[in-house]
């Protein structure tokens, strides 16, 4: 748990670094995942790791989730409640609620399930999931920013999670899944591989463009990704690495 917890910090802490020195002004410009704006960023993130942190102790907030038929009003409360804040007090609900979900995991073995508003997961995947929310909505805030940020070797554990995640981005999107291989490309030349060696299904290219794809940040079409098979190629249009 300990590389996955270090890179999960460092990244929330990189985007808070960022929130730092930015003009009270824009945290109400809207950002590139409208309508939401630099503050509703925040206050969903900070909501997250509130429900994520509840979740962990054994808390009740998650059933309010799994049982909703729809989960954008519950969504919508958070960026309500951060409309009526003052960004640096966002600021520090997010950093209070993230630092409840850090401090357990970090107590956990990585193979521990932890519950979630899909299903259950292992605690290092929960913990995946924290730094790729993070990850995907501080790209939305640099490009409000416009902020050139560089790719880290962080972005593996988005990579990962893009892959683990396909057979029920394929569910979700009515289609049959077979195995797929994802072979990337990422900073100072490292190359990471996940799937099975065996399978004709293969997506091959840049980290940044794998990952940015299962986050929903870039079109395919707008990558240099490759993509060998008929489920490779529908991958690409269905990847999605959150609820």
């Amino acid at each position: 748990m300990r590389d996955i917890l270090s890179d999960l910090v460092a990244e929330q802490q990189f985007l808070d670094q960022s929130l730092q020195r930015i003009p009270i002004k824009i945290w109400d410009m809207v950002t590139p995942s409208k309508p939401w704006t630099v503050r509703d960023t925040i206050a969903h993130l900070a909501d997250f790791e509130e429900l994520a942190a509840d979740t962990i102790v054994g808390g009740d907030k998650l059933k309010r989730w799994q049982t909703a038929p729809n989960l954008e009003p519950l969504r919508n409360e958070a960026i309500k409640k951060g409309r009526a804040m003052r960004p640096q007090d966002v600021i520090e609900w997010w950093r209070g609620g993230r630092a409840k979900v850090v401090e357990p995991l970090s107590h956990m073995d990585a193979g521990s399930r932890i519950e979630w508003i899909d299903g259950d997961m292992s605690a290092r995947t929960f913990a995946t999931y924290r730094l790729m929310e993070t990850w995907a909505h501080g790209l939305d805030i640099y490009a409000t920013l416009g902020l050139e940020v560089e790719d880290t070797t962080r972005i593996r554990h988005v990579c990962w999670l893009g892959w683990k995640t396909l057979p029920h981005a394929f569910k979700e999107a009515g289609e049959d899944y077979e195995p797929i291989r994802i072979e990337v490309i990422g900073p100072g030349y490292a190359k990471w591989v996940y799937g099975p060696p065996e399978t004709d299904q293969v997506i091959k290219g840049s980290a940044s463009d794998w990952a940015r794809v299962a986050v929903r940040r870039l079109s395919p079409q707008k990558t240099r990704l490759n993509a060998s098979g008929e489920h490779a190629e529908k991958a690409l249009q269905v990847a999605k690495a959150f609820v």
